[in-house]
């Protein structure tokens, strides 16, 4: 499959509210262009700190700011595209094959990711040189 970055997109969550608050949730085939196999979280990020900065070769993610706020910055060697996420019923979609950096995270911010398999560090493309070669392979 050909991915690019004008696949990835905002996903709206469901919400259901009453005067006790909010809840969301996603449900495996209903939600998402993919399954998901893993749940991982990102917390007490210090304030400068930049996470991400990689790519992968075959994972789907969804990113969700579960609280606070910050950037996620993407790249599929033609196109950029950045997002601010905020809010904890939207998740942005990020196929294989684009490079991610997520930074500006505010004070207290959750990142929360659903990933399409689990760990796995041959899917992996640590350094923006060898993304560029794999995408043009």
């Amino acid at each position: 499959m050909n991915y690019n970055i004008d696949k990835c997109k905002i996903i709206n969550l469901p919400v259901i509210s009453d005067a006790r608050g909010n809840l969301s949730f996603i449900e495996n085939e209903n939600h998402l262009p993919f399954s998901f196999s893993r749940f991982y979280y990102l917390y007490d990020i210090p304030g400068g700190s930049d996470r991400g900065g990689h790519a992968h070769k075959d994972l789907h993610q969804l990113i969700i700011a579960g609280s606070g706020s910050f950037h996620v910055h993407l790249d599929d060697g033609s196109k950029s595209r950045s997002f601010i996420l905020n809010s904890p019923n939207k998740g942005l979609y990020i196929c294989p094959h684009i490079w991610r950096s997520l930074d500006s995270f505010s004070s207290g911010s959750l990142c929360m990711v659903l990933a399409s398999d689990k760990y796995d560090e041959s899917d992996y493309l640590r350094t923006y040189d060898d993304f560029l070669t794999f995408i043009k392979s």
